[in-house]
């Protein structure tokens, strides 16, 4: 359920989530050009720039960007003062030997004299990849092959501490490479694909827990932890892949809702005895995090139960192993009632004392904790922290984002070791940052629904240096094309609760006129739609639709962040229930605009969204004209046991958690057009649930239009697809709206 990027468009497109974000808005002209699908999804002309690939370096004062030299690529440095290059680091020339061969990513050993350099990436899941690695000594300006002898790809490979080993990932086992003597050495014994895992994560905690790295070196180097994964009892997943004559199956381990997960457990090699360490702890079922603390040769171990709402951080203490063992003993635990999401938002501040997030109050905010129990509470009020952008240890501060001035909006701010908070930039619209190692500097950017993105460097006074990046060219061609502003409102429920919307009105409104409307959702947890922001070339598609006479809204509803965990939790143990409830509200709430046709209220969601359209267009047949469904989960025992379990347990304990809601449950009142879209090779909403969903419907008598994209992941693109898509959407809406 995390957002999915896709290649060079800059789209996000999260697992179970498609996010409709807000378009940008001037009032319509009639004069001006027209927005059309090929512009929107094959030209690029509409692309907003941004400032991508910035890494910062350990002066604080300089960062290096990945940048095109010829067919090749480049490592540039530059002053952040300035903003001029300083120097080139590496070229494809001097790493490879090769001019056009490309750098794919970059990382810096500590003292940054070496670069690891990684070449013919190839993804494998949402995060994970594998390539060929170099190493480029900046002094000798020389670049080896790490693995020269042994040419299969490699994955996480890392520098350690000491910069004179690599740890990486080959075939499911961890090795290292001694850069002194190019000797390789196998750390892991038996790992195998669907079968041991060391280092890497599996499926599904890349997936829901969104890491696919679980391999970390000791701050001293002498120490390298690791998670082991046992999938050999999980159930495989087969899906087709067409093309050949004889179409394959990929085959890989995928635990569904009630199903067997893997068997994780963690492990620390030592560099100078040149063995392993097993370490014992009471039974958990997942290890969603470990981390190395402040204080020597001590790991954290961050446990949790099957419900997700009971995590420990247990300390293991390698000084104390005995016989190849050491115990990671419970120092801190968090339990509540529904669940606990995994976060990265953790920082050691010295050996006694973290600061983490943490919902014990009813919303999001950060705390000090110490290991002897002690409590402080940094932040407060009733918003959530969404992001932490890490801890300026010089000066005591943690700088983080939070919906401070609303759930449509995100600001940034910072808060000392006192709970003294103060915000950067009270602008309206959605705030984001990327600082510097030392927090001299920050590359701030902010948009809103009516502004693309501008990107302003920033010093600590958060006094303006100079702007990266405005987007003028984007802003001068949307000038050319007619828009729509978009409107912000509240519309208040059946149950009394307030829901967030917005509306972008048909181009060339006329209040005497009756409008059809495009309800665009979404609706699920960790996902707002409603949002003050830049939306990019998924929200052009809205302004299409605004062109063509429709009105397009969206709204929040119960389930949805931003708005304290009683309002996220609100659909705990029965997912679509509420939602289904409110996106009716909203429905019967438009109904009553004058400018409103009630008859011709659509609605169209992707993934969790596509969920939602199905039971809207089942359960809420009544309110809703037409629908579209895309890559939608159809019954949740279908999905994955992290995820569908954090939020309804299992099957067997709550059954009609899982039936109540489930729309092949309710084919038989399906009243109006449907179209319902699926990528065949959907490694993360299976094929199978469309394929179900078409069952029930023709069990039903139900007609309905189904379309399969081939060999197409959740997020269905490539080539001419996204194009091929949106033609089909837009002939469905005016086919049937």
């Amino acid at each position: 359920m995390k957002q999915l990027p896709l290649p060079p468009v800059r789209l996000w497109l999260p697992a179970l989530a498609f996010c409709f974000q807000i378009l940008p808005a001037v009032h319509a002209q009639t004069d001006r050009a027209a927005w059309s699908n090929p512009m929107i999804w094959a030209s690029g002309e509409l692309r907003a720039k941004g400032v991508y690939g910035i890494t910062s370096m350990s002066d604080g004062q300089h960062y290096t960007s990945l940048e095109r030299l010829g067919n090749g690529s480049a490592v540039v440095r530059y002053a952040y003062l300035t903003g001029k290059p300083v120097d080139t680091l590496v070229t494809s020339a001097r790493v490879f030997g090769d001019p056009n061969r490309a750098i794919d990513s970059y990382s810096f050993s500590s003292d940054e004299g070496l670069m690891l350099i990684a070449t013919d990436e190839e993804a494998i899941y949402r995060h994970s990849t594998k390539a060929t690695y170099y190493v480029y000594d900046r002094g000798a300006q020389r670049g080896v092959e790490l693995t020269p002898r042994n040419r299969r790809k490699q994955r996480l490979a890392c520098f350690s501490p000491t910069a004179d080993r690599v740890a990486f990932v080959r075939d499911n086992n961890i090795f290292l490479v001694d850069l002194k003597t190019g000797t390789e050495t196998q750390v892991t014994p038996d790992g195998v694909p669907n079968g041991y895992i060391y280092g890497a994560t599996d499926w599904v905690y890349e997936e829901e827990f969104g890491q696919d790295n679980a391999m970390h070196w000791s701050p001293d180097g002498q120490w390298l932890a690791f998670l082991r994964f046992d999938e050999v009892r999980v159930r495989e997943y087969n899906m087709q892949m067409y093309g050949d004559l004889y179409p394959e199956a990929e085959s890989f381990k995928y635990p569904k809702a009630g199903e067997r997960n893997s068997e994780v457990s963690v492990q620390v090699y030592s560099l100078v005895s040149g063995t392993t360490v097993q370490v014992t702890q009471e039974k958990t079922e997942y290890i969603p995090r470990i981390a190395w603390t402040a204080e020597p040769g001590v790991l954290l171990v961050m446990a949790m139960n099957r419900h997700q709402n009971d995590l420990q951080f247990r300390l293991a203490r390698l000084g104390e192993a005995r016989d190849g063992q050491v115990a990671a003993t419970t120092r801190w635990r968090e339990t509540c009632d529904t669940y606990i999401d995994i976060t990265d938002n953790l920082t050691f501040v010295d050996a006694q004392r973290f600061i983490t997030t943490s919902e014990r109050d009813g919303f999001n905010h950060l705390y000090l904790f110490g290991w002897d129990g002690s409590v402080q509470q940094l932040t407060q009020g009733s918003w959530d922290v969404e992001s932490v952008f890490g801890y300026d240890a010089a000066r005591g501060e943690v700088y983080f984002s939070g919906s401070m001035e609303g759930a449509t909006q995100l600001h940034l701010a910072r808060v000392n070791l006192k709970g003294q908070t103060s915000l950067l930039d009270r602008s309206p619209g959605t705030h984001g940052a990327a600082f510097s190692r030392t927090f001299d500097y920050c590359i701030h950017d902010h948009s809103t629904a009516d502004s693309p993105p501008v990107y302003t460097l920033r010093d600590r006074k958060w006094k303006a240096v100079r702007v990266l990046e405005d987007n003028a060219a984007l802003r001068s061609a949307l000038d050319r094309l007619p828009r729509s502003t978009t409107r912000f409102f509240t519309f208040k429920n059946d149950a009394g609760v307030n829901l967030n919307a917005y509306v972008i009105e048909p181009h060339g409104f006329d209040p005497a006129k009756k409008y059809p409307v495009y309800m665009a959702i979404y609706g699920g947890p960790g996902v707002n739609t409603v949002r003050d922001a830049w939306g990019g070339s998924q929200l052009y598609f809205h302004q299409l639709l605004a062109q063509e006479g429709y009105y397009v809204v969206s709204c929040d509803p119960r389930g949805t962040p931003r708005r304290g965990r009683e309002f996220e939790h609100s659909t705990y143990l029965s997912l679509g229930k509420l939602e289904t409830e409110d996106f009716i509200d909203f429905a019967e709430h438009l109904a009553t605009w004058k400018s409103v046709d009630a008859s011709r209220i659509g609605i169209q969601g992707w993934s969790y969204g596509g969920f939602m359209s199905l039971l809207c267009m089942t359960r809420g047949a009544d309110h809703f004209k037409a629908g579209i469904s895309i890559a939608p989960v159809t019954h949740w025992k279908y999905y994955d046991t992290i995820y569908t379990e954090r939020f309804l347990r299992t099957p067997k304990e709550n059954p009609s958690g899982y039936d109540d809601n489930s729309p092949l449950n309710h084919a038989d009142k399906l009243q109006g057009p449907l179209l319902l879209v699926h990528g065949t090779a959907d490694d993360n909403v299976h094929y199978q649930n469309a394929v179900d969903m078409a069952d029930a419907f023709i069990s039903a008598g139900k007609q309905f239009d189904f379309f399969a994209y081939p060999n197409r992941n959740h997020g269905i693109y490539g080539g001419n697809t996204r194009l091929h898509l949106y033609d089909m959407m837009l002939n469905f809406v005016k086919e049937n709206l």
